[in-house]
């Protein structure tokens, strides 16, 4: 498995060649809050040991009063956010301890803006501007001093507000060349709330996790024709803070845990293959027993095993059946780009709006308010207030999204009708408040994103009729065999090299436009008999949001799909942005029954496999 910190230089790499030639607030309950008076700072809480709300509280104060510059104008909005990450990775490798490491950081985040909500220093790229040596983010001191903080702040604090006086300079002369300019306010005024909610510590000691790691990894030498594999144990604790001159103020803390586990090998004919697993849970006492582990890493194993051993898939146009864990996935790629309603930012340079474009990042529904987007019986409904679904917890719940905004369940679609898009703080053309959904990690800008995701139909059918249905839309065709997909990749996670993770985001980059999807694990399905038979090197082609409306059938065996969503600034709001770690990434589910299109186009592996290794791998045993 990559980690997804070092995908940076090979995303940019990727993003050149087209261009050119800490998740959501705490899962606790949301205690009342002491009602705060709108556009006033909200006190800190008296009797806190944790002096770092009195320090963000006091520079702001301070801020606020005195921070300008002569002849310049005073910031109207200020806002200190504070992340304090524990965590532990530990990594194995065929039974093998590879790495163990805990970190403890802590960093901060410094948003000053001039102008007003309608119109500010925010939402706009320029070619260059100020700036300075410190920069507005950054880490802090790790032992909760108070003067260290406020240090700290202060000169993060000048930064800020530096940048933005040039940056609002450069957008008043880009609006300037405008034939047009925006209409669409900058930001959003939202009621102020405060929940401070206790902090929780870390606790590394209930089980051995290394012991764990090792146990569970070392099932994968039962299988000697794996080249490589990783299994990586998460295990995070962060504790987030927001203040704000507008009255907002969090303190929330929560926990992830997870395992990611890649494994790699070749077929005979030299075709890169791999398999992942990937379980993610809101605390590390939900994790499954290094035995439970290893019994689906054997299940992987396995899997790898029999599609290294697989014929080729040949190239198909006709009946495809998701799988609800297969639909969850693709949903979650297909809807993440057109379920934000904020506005992209102006830019002096196309260069952004070309990346966004090539990456799959434009948006189906902005706009459409309304009108019909998905099937007259389908509602999507994203709600970060529910805990659990059929007894699993799920891990997209929040109370308050990174803005201090409430979390609210947002009805997406109705009836087919799309009536409301995600929002954050940024408005956009058809909505202008935020109904909390404003989500990051790591102190990224927060983006309108999914959280807890429900994909339902009122004439859902049972797995067997559709799967009938599907056999059926086969024969009709005049086919022998049909596609059925049992689960989509994700090349972040299963990637055993770096080799491997570029030439694969570079397959996805280049046809994200297109609808490019890649499946995991494909089965060519006999019409006569129903018999399957496992297939590799598969890509979907042309396959968008707007295939959705057109769906053949939709099943009623709803299952949650969990993942991370990347929140990496090339990526974020993109098709690819549904490729991400635990290392890094937003929890997110989607609940979703299994999907049966009409008409899907795969192709085939075309191009020259690499040469096989020149020497067998060692024996494992």
């Amino acid at each position: 498995m990559i980690d997804h910190r070092g995908m940076k230089t090979t995303l940019l790499i990727v993003f050149a060649a087209l261009v050119f030639g800490i998740p959501g607030a705490g899962f606790g309950k949301d205690p009342a809050p002491a009602p705060p008076v709108p556009g006033q700072i909200a006190p800190a809480p008296a009797g806190d040991n944790d002096k770092t709300l009195a320090a963000l509280h006091d520079e702001l104060e301070r801020s606020k009063d005195r921070l300008v510059l002569p002849g310049q104008e005073r910031p109207y909005y200020i806002q200190y956010r504070l992340l304090d990450l524990d965590e532990r990775v530990i990594s194995a490798q065929f039974g093998a301890l590879v790495s163990s490491s805990t970190t403890r950081n802590r960093f901060m985040s410094v948003d000053v803006r001039v102008g007003d909500y309608k119109l500010d220093s925010s939402n706009f790229l320029a070619a260059q501007g100020f700036r300075g040596f410190l920069g507005s983010t950054g880490t802090v001191g790790i032992d909760r001093d108070y003067d260290s903080l406020r240090q700290d702040l202060w000169l993060a604090t000048d930064q800020a507000y530096k940048e933005a006086l040039d940056s609002f300079s450069n957008k008043h002369a880009a609006l300037r060349a405008l034939a047009n300019a925006p209409t669409v306010d900058d930001f959003s005024r939202e009621a102020p709330v405060v929940m401070v909610e206790p902090r929780v510590e870390p606790d590394w000691t209930s089980r051995n996790w290394e012991a764990d790691a090792r146990t569970a990894s070392a099932v994968l030498k039962n299988y000697p024709e794996l080249y490589n594999s990783r299994v990586t144990y998460h295990l995070i604790y962060a504790t987030s803070y927001l203040v704000s001159t507008d009255g907002m103020q969090m303190r929330s803390s929560r926990s992830l845990a997870a395992i990611e586990a890649s494994l790699g090998t070749q077929a005979a004919d030299g075709m890169p293959l791999h398999n992942f697993l990937a379980i993610y849970v809101t605390r590390p006492s939900q994790l499954p027993t290094a035995e439970a582990v290893r019994q689906q890493l054997d299940g992987k194993g396995k899997e790898l095993a029999a599609l290294r051993m697989a014929p080729t898939v040949q190239d198909y146009d006709g009946p495809m059946l998701f799988e609800s864990r297969a639909a969850g996935s693709l949903l979650a790629q297909l809807l993440a780009p057109s379920m934000g309603g904020a506005r992209p930012p102006m830019s002096m340079n196309t260069r952004f709006e070309q990346m966004m474009q090539a990456l799959g990042g434009r948006s189906e529904w902005m706009g459409r308010s309304g009108q019909r987007v998905l099937p007259l019986t389908v509602d999507v409904v994203d709600d970060p207030t529910v805990q659990q679904f059929q007894g699993q917890e799920l891990i997209g719940s929040y109370a308050l999204d990174q803005e201090g905004v409430r979390a609210r369940k947002v009805a997406l679609v109705q009836s087919g009708l799309l009536k409301e898009l995600l929002m954050s703080r940024r408005p956009g053309p058809d909505f202008d408040r935020s109904n909390g959904h404003g989500r990051s990690t790591f102190l990224a800008l927060p983006r309108p994103m999914m959280s807890n995701l429900f994909f339902t139909a009122s004439n859902g059918e049972s797995p067997a009729d559709l799967r009938k249905k599907f056999l059926d839309a086969c024969k009709q065709n005049g086919q022998q065999w049909g596609l059925l997909v049992r689960e989509m990749d994700n090349p972040v996670i299963a990637s055993s090299s770096q080799d491997e993770l570029s030439d694969s985001l570079a397959v996805l980059a280049s046809g994200a436009p297109n609808g490019d999807r890649m499946p995991l694990l494909v089965y060519r399905v006999n019409v006569n008999d129903g018999r399957e038979e496992l297939v590799r090197g598969a890509m979907i082609s042309q396959l968008s949001a707007r295939n959705l409306r057109a769906l053949a059938g939709i099943g009623n065996d709803n299952s949650p799909f969990f993942y991370a969503q990347s929140q990496d600034g090339e990526t974020a709001g993109t098709a690819l942005g549904t490729f991400g770690s635990a290392n890094g990434g937003v929890p997110t589910d989607v609940i979703a029954p299994s999907l049966l299109f009409e008409e899907v186009e795969v192709r085939g592996p075309h191009g020259e496999p690499r040469r096989m290794p020149l020497v067998p791998p060692p024996p494992l045993q």
